[in-house]
């Protein structure tokens, strides 16, 4: 009965997922790089986004604290929308546009990155964030979508998923923080040179 729309959406998918890595090897590469240089420096990675970018950042929190597939040591990450009583208090004391930027003032340090995350690269409250995060000299990775909006030219490197759908933009950001995942433990624990 849905046998189309099954096949419409996963040829979607396919499309869209070799597109962005025939196109974005290079900097996937330097999206890396910046994560692994920070973690090795000691730093921590602070992730932000809304809604189901909220989650994406989420898991990708819980896979460096975790594990991807092997077992490490755990790697210092933190998901800022999963504070919500953080988030809340400062909506409400203050503006939903500074949840993220105020907590990268109390929480960022030295040798910490950032990972912000959206689908258009629009969101006043990642773009703060991202602000706050560039105050603090923070390098960015940006997970954006669409053509990656005012967020694109603010982050050092920014990963855009070139679709207009928020289902297949945010299909390839979990893919993509799945990945990064995988080449950080990888690159921190088991590279053989």
């Amino acid at each position: 009965m849905h046998e189309r729309l099954i096949r419409e959406i996963v040829s979607e998918h396919e499309f869209i997922t070799r597109r962005f890595f025939d196109r974005n090897g290079e900097q996937l590469e330097r999206a890396i790089a910046l994560l692994v240089r920070s973690l090795q420096a000691g730093g921590k990675l602070i992730l932000f986004g809304n809604g189901g970018s909220a989650a994406t950042a989420a898991r990708i929190a819980a896979k460096l604290l975790g594990r991807v597939e092997r077992d490490r040591p755990s790697l210092p990450a933190i998901a800022l929308a999963n504070d919500s009583a953080a988030v809340t208090s400062i909506a409400n004391d203050y503006e939903y546009g500074l949840v993220f930027a105020r907590q990268i003032e109390a929480l960022a340090a030295k040798d910490d990155a950032a990972v912000a995350i959206s689908i258009s690269g629009h969101s006043e409250s990642v773009l703060e964030g991202i602000r706050a995060a560039r105050e603090r000299e923070l390098p960015v990775v940006g997970l954006l979508g669409r053509e990656g909006g005012r967020a694109k030219e603010l982050v050092d490197v920014p990963l855009v998923v070139g679709a207009q759908k928020a289902a297949r933009i945010q299909e390839l950001h979990v893919l993509i923080g799945h990945l990064l995942c995988e080449a950080i433990e990888t690159e921190m624990f088991f590279r053989r040179d």
